[in-house]
């Protein structure tokens, strides 16, 4: 693809492709993109359908706010039209509602695939599903109006949709637990500072930063970033010495394919 293609465009989710950058946008500005089970099969949609020569996607939200989360109607006995309340799903057995949690963090879990770079292009409000949302992707780009903040537990809840892990490798367990516990703002000079946000803008600013970091990302090689990202995603898991022999191992294969050896 060489000019701007959509993909998708479907229960507030839009994806299109230009070159190897694809943009998933939330599209529901009325409703600050507001989220329910709809729009997470559509993002799990869009993880399924990028081509394969895509290398970089951004994510990011139309209007003032990036998404205010979860839609309230959500726990309302009616529910969304077609889906079980979550009243309703909560009387089913573990099981059930294991499977069902599962489905919807799909949504969640295809931005750190190896073969991609994620960024999240995050303005105004970004609650609970929102800021899980943002912590899905690999970077996030912030303009200055950012408020970040999990709000799950005010509602008696805990946050499910991903976004701990990745909340507490960025900023470290107590501070994920003060945020999530008392559920505040993060703002950007904040998420800048603590490593939430890769670099906060003006709102002005925040599409053209992230077409420079998408485009910075673009400079290097595709099979180089890929086995560089797989190496920093493992790297938390491995020992130091565990880590150097991944490092070598990597290493070799680069060597290889530059040689004209690989498999």
């Amino acid at each position: 693809m060489t000019s701007l293609d959509s993909v998708l465009d479907k229960d507030g989710v839009r994806l299109t492709v230009e070159d190897a950058v694809a943009t998933v946008t939330l599209t529901n500005p009325d409703k600050r993109n507001a989220q329910s089970p709809a729009l997470w099969r559509a993002l799990a949609q869009a993880g399924r359908s990028l081509p394969g020569n895509v290398r970089v996607v951004v994510l990011r939200g139309e209007g003032k706010s990036f998404s205010a989360g979860l839609d309230r109607q959500a726990f309302t006995p009616e529910g969304f039209d077609g889906e079980p309340s979550f009243l309703d799903l909560a009387r089913g057995s573990d099981a059930e509602l294991d499977a069902v949690i599962a489905e919807y963090q799909e949504a969640f879990t295809w931005w750190r695939r190896n073969d991609i770079v994620s960024i999240a292009a995050v303005q105004g409000h970004a609650i609970g599903a929102g800021f899980q949302l943002a912590l899905a992707c690999d970077l996030r780009v912030v303009a200055d109006d950012v408020q970040f903040a999990m709000r799950e537990t005010s509602l008696g809840l805990v946050p499910d949709l991903t976004g701990t892990q990745p909340l507490v490798s960025l900023v470290g367990y107590a501070r994920a637990l003060e945020i999530c516990a008392t559920g505040r703002f993060v703002h950007a000079e904040e998420a800048e500072r603590t490593g939430l946000a890769n670099i906060a803008v003006p709102v002005a600013e925040l599409d053209g930063a992230v077409r420079d970091l998408a485009a910075a990302l673009l400079a290097a090689p595709r099979d180089a970033v890929i086995e560089t990202k797989t190496l920093l995603r493992g790297a938390t898991g491995r020992s130091y010495e565990e880590q150097r022999t991944a490092e070598r191992a990597a290493q070799a294969r680069r060597l290889r394919d530059l040689a004209g050896l690989g498999e």
